[in-house]
């Protein structure tokens, strides 16, 4: 197997691409190549087969999608409050809807996860992993709300994103700050205690 980083990361990021475009059904070592404009049987130096390459694109999607540095910084700075958490779950929502493929390849694994054991291993243990990480961040960080809360605003926003990017149509594109600022404050509750 190769090992340049950089060509591996375009393979992928590729790769992510032709799930997002053609289902996983499409995702063939061939059509990376193409998407990638890198000479054919290039892919299949870089993954051992299939299977190998479905699960480093979910890898590759979660390392894009992770918040820069800054807007992790951000959140010890002022209150700690609903606000705080609405402006970050809008955060999360554009962050992910700025990169549509991703989320689209993402739902293209979990479809696939239905058939291959080892991938619906993977993705569990990754995903599980970063919403535990998540709700880690959240209590550790002073925000209001608890756990539960924090695994409502995963259900809820990840159902929001998914209407965004595959029905646009269902919910207004103006209307989403307002869900989501109301999503929070249902889901943490005028009862809590703001720090």
């Amino acid at each position: 197997m190769r090992q340049n980083p950089a060509r591996r990361a375009a393979l992928l990021d590729a790769a992510i691409e032709v799930l997002a475009r053609d289902g996983s059904r499409g995702l063939t070592f061939r059509a990376v190549d193409g998407a990638a404009k890198v000479p054919n049987g290039t892919a299949s130096n870089y993954f051992a087969n299939r299977d190998d390459l479905l699960t480093q694109v979910g890898g590759r999607v979660y390392e894009r999608l992770r918040p820069d540095e800054s807007t992790v910084a951000d959140v010890s700075k002022g209150p700690r409050d609903r606000s705080k958490v609405a402006a970050l779950m809008r955060d999360l929502v554009e962050r992910i809807s700025a990169f549509p493929t991703g989320f689209l390849a993402l739902l293209e694994l979990r479809l696939e996860s239905t058939r291959r054991p080892a991938l619906r291993e993977v993705l569990t243990r990754q995903i599980r992993e970063d919403l535990d990480g998540n709700i880690d961040f959240h209590l550790k960080s002073g925000l209001p709300g608890d756990a539960t809360g924090v695994v409502l605003l995963y259900l809820g926003l990840n159902w929001l994103i998914l209407d965004r990017l595959s029905l646009p149509d269902v919910i207004p594109e103006a209307e989403i700050p307002a869900l989501v600022d109301e999503l929070v404050e249902r889901v943490l509750g005028p009862g809590l205690a703001e720090s």
